[in-house]
């Protein structure tokens, strides 16, 4: 009896369980073609869903050993412990939070992370030094920020990240949901926010199941004024106009 090569059966296994993972649609490289009605919809009762997205948001940030990170109102500090891993022992988490009660919490809980360093801030500041981050990072508390001071707080940050660093916002999207609650920021409101304070949108994402989106912003330095075309002939001698002969 012809048996088949144990090679191809382990192959078409490892085939038929990546093509038997869920698919979600409308991140990065993926498809943004709606093939489901449905599939925008809310998935989970979680406050958070986009949490179960982790390994998502850990790949656009791209975090390496030694980077410096703010998690701006981080709560329970759930993000700054996934954070904690990619930066190493080389690299801190500011973990801030304008709660007294909660820093005191999350440095009992991170005593052993060194890298994790929970401390107290003000509402309209980081309090660190100029060009000392790579990243500030807020997780659904952007719109916590004091009102009309949004603007104030990203000219702030664009002191605080390097040059080449990011600010990353995890928001929900008002318009979805059919608008319903207000713990959120339109996302109209963000890019102009952002592009007020001299920051760029190089990504901005839905995040399919949650009705939150991601956006990353680059300093507006980092795109220098574009060099002006010269026009045709310029440089060249006019040509001299032939005098006119008299009648």
């Amino acid at each position: 009896m012809y048996q088949v090569p144990r090679l191809l059966i382990l192959s078409i296994l490892i085939a038929s369980l990546t093509f038997a993972q869920p698919r979600t649609l409308g991140e990065s490289h993926l498809s943004t073609r709606i093939s489901d009605l449905k599939q925008h919809h809310r998935q989970g009762g979680s406050s958070y869903p986009y949490r179960a997205k982790s390994d998502y948001v850990l790949k656009e940030l791209d975090l390496q050993a030694g980077d410096v990170v703010v998690d701006v109102g981080t709560g329970d500090g759930w993000w700054a412990e996934k954070f904690a891993k990619p930066v190493g022992k080389s690299g801190v988490v500011h973990a801030a939070e304008v709660v007294e009660k909660k820093v005191d919490q999350m440095k009992k809980r991170f005593a052993k992370t060194p890298q994790i360093k929970p401390y107290l801030i003000k509402p309209d500041s980081t309090g660190l030094p100029e060009n000392s981050c790579d990243l500030a990072f807020f997780s659904q508390s952007y719109h916590h920020l004091n009102k009309n001071g949004h603007v104030d707080y990203l000219k702030h940050l664009h002191k605080v990240v390097k040059p080449t660093g990011r600010v990353v916002i995890i928001e929900k999207y008002t318009e979805t949901g059919l608008g319903e609650g207000t713990h959120g920021t339109r996302l109209s409101r963000l890019v102009r926010q952002a592009e007020e304070a001299a920051w760029v949108p190089v990504r901005l994402e839905l995040m399919t199941g949650t009705y939150h989106y991601i956006a990353i912003l680059a300093q507006q330095e980092l795109f220098p004024p574009e060099q002006k075309k010269k026009k045709k002939n310029s440089g060249k001698p006019k040509p001299t106009p032939a005098p006119l002969e008299n009648p």
